[in-house]
């Protein structure tokens, strides 16, 4: 039987020279192997190039190698999480290399499986793929997408048996057991290390022959970040924010499978009841969320895709991102709810980057919204200057073409009916010429 070595966090820290390519898992700072980016952060090392979904937060993480100036570039797919990743990409301090969440963790996938790389339609005729190679595949187009290698994988998982076996705790799996795959020398760091034959075989999701080094190491609340804790008193949620969430629940049916993106969508979980029987999935790996908790945080609970602790309702499962996403792309979702920026004529959405601001946050939004059988967008009508989001033609960067299905604002429903922009519902409160008034776009009206 295979012994893995068992290492400190400083020894670990070695095996990452100058000019390196270091991927560390984590989705924000929950399965982070933060002791292993801590103890880098106090060597000498720079020039690395981080492949990780975000660059930690400030003072956490990734955050260290970048407040070190020891990052030269960084590729994931939402660093708008870390204020100070931004202002280094915009100093020309970071090179940023922005991906799609599901492709990101499929690249990494292809690199651990020893392929070259992949065909898919997500970010087809978006920004993030204009450079890319693209083939017509069975009549449908698609952008291939290079594998990803790293010299180095940090990774966390929650408990390992002294051959390497590993185990995760709820949805710190997240990109760890896919990059455990994918690198010349990988180091796992634990909660706690138990003997062979602790585990059982059913229990473990990255087998040892994948880890070279184990480190212990206990994660505190601090180390955590925004995810450590929920507010026990919950945040006051505006009349017309509850109102679109309820009314994109009652789109919903038993048996459905859905994602809730960030923002609005995140409400409609707070309503459901097991009782509805309808399934919500998180991208970063998960099947069954449920209202968020009235206490306690990342240590206890699962987080969703905002980083936040939610519940788990009866039946619900865990993990990893690659899955995640493959249920995504493989049309294993039903609906999709996300935010929206803008909606146009012609069902095409644009939900991620605005204009001034640097295009650092994609996450899973052109995966879901491309990949999902049905879409659902949440928002407000107008934005905060009280400009039209419902348009002739988007404007802003393009997360998904004819994608969109409903439209739900704070003043009316939509729906693409035969392919044309149709008005079916008013919300309460709102009146015809409201809607009117403050929608750009050309539509029908089917109101009943």
């Amino acid at each position: 039987m295979k012994i893995v070595p068992q290492i400190s966090a400083e020894e670990a820290a070695r095996f990452v020279q100058d000019g390196a390519v270091l991927m560390a898992g984590g989705f924000g700072m929950t399965g982070n192997p933060v002791h292993l980016l801590h103890a880098l952060a106090v060597r000498p090392v720079k020039d690395l190039t981080l492949i990780s979904n975000n660059v930690g937060e400030e003072g956490l993480g990734g955050g260290r190698l970048l407040a070190n100036g020891q990052l030269k570039k960084a590729i994931g797919s939402f660093f708008t999480s870390n204020p100070a990743a931004v202002a280094a990409a915009q100093s020309g301090q970071l090179v940023v290399e922005l991906m799609p969440q599901g492709t990101l963790v499929e690249a990494i996938r292809a690199g651990g499986a020893g392929l070259g790389g992949f065909y898919t339609r997500t970010g087809l005729g978006t920004v993030l793929t204009q450079h890319s190679e693209t083939k017509v595949i069975d009549g449908v187009e698609y952008v291939f997408v290079p594998a990803l290698r790293a010299d180095v994988a940090f990774i966390r998982a929650y408990c390992a048996d002294t051959a390497g076996n590993l185990i995760y705790r709820m949805t710190e799996r997240n990109f760890n057991p896919v990059m455990a795959t994918a690198a010349d020398v990988v180091i796992a760091e634990v909660e706690e290390i138990v003997p062979v034959g602790a585990l059982s075989p059913d229990e473990v999701v990255t087998p040892g022959s994948f880890v070279d080094y184990l480190v212990q190491a206990h994660t505190t609340l601090e180390e955590l970040g925004s995810s450590a804790a929920v507010d026990s008193g919950g945040k006051q949620v505006g009349e017309a924010r509850m109102n679109m969430a309820r009314r994109a629940l009652a789109e919903l049916k038993q048996g459905d499978v859905v994602n809730i993106g960030v923002g609005i969508p995140t409400l409609v979980a707070n309503l459901i009841t097991p009782e509805h029987g309808i399934v919500l999935h998180t991208e970063n790996g998960m099947l069954g969320v449920g209202p968020a908790p009235r206490h306690g945080g990342a240590m206890e609970h699962p987080v969703n895709a905002g980083k936040q602790p939610v519940t788990a309702l009866p039946g619900s499962s865990y993990f990893d991102s690659a899955l995640s996403f493959g249920m995504i792309r493989g049309g294993h979702i039903d609906v999709a709810i996300m935010g929206g920026l803008q909606v146009d004529e012609a069902a095409n959405l644009a939900n991620w980057a605005v204009p001034g601001k640097p295009l650092l946050g994609v996450g899973g939004a052109m995966d879901l919204a491309s990949g999902a059988k049905r879409l659902i967008v949440t928002m407000t009508h107008t934005d905060d200057q009280g400009r039209p989001k419902i348009v002739p033609q988007i404007t802003l960067p393009l997360t998904a073409q004819r994608a969109v299905n409903t439209v739900i604002t704070d003043l009316a429903v939509f729906r693409f009916i035969q392919g044309r922009l149709t008005l079916t519902e008013l919300m309460p409160g709102a009146s015809l010429e409201q809607v009117r008034s403050k929608t750009s776009a050309a539509f029908a009206e089917a109101l009943a």
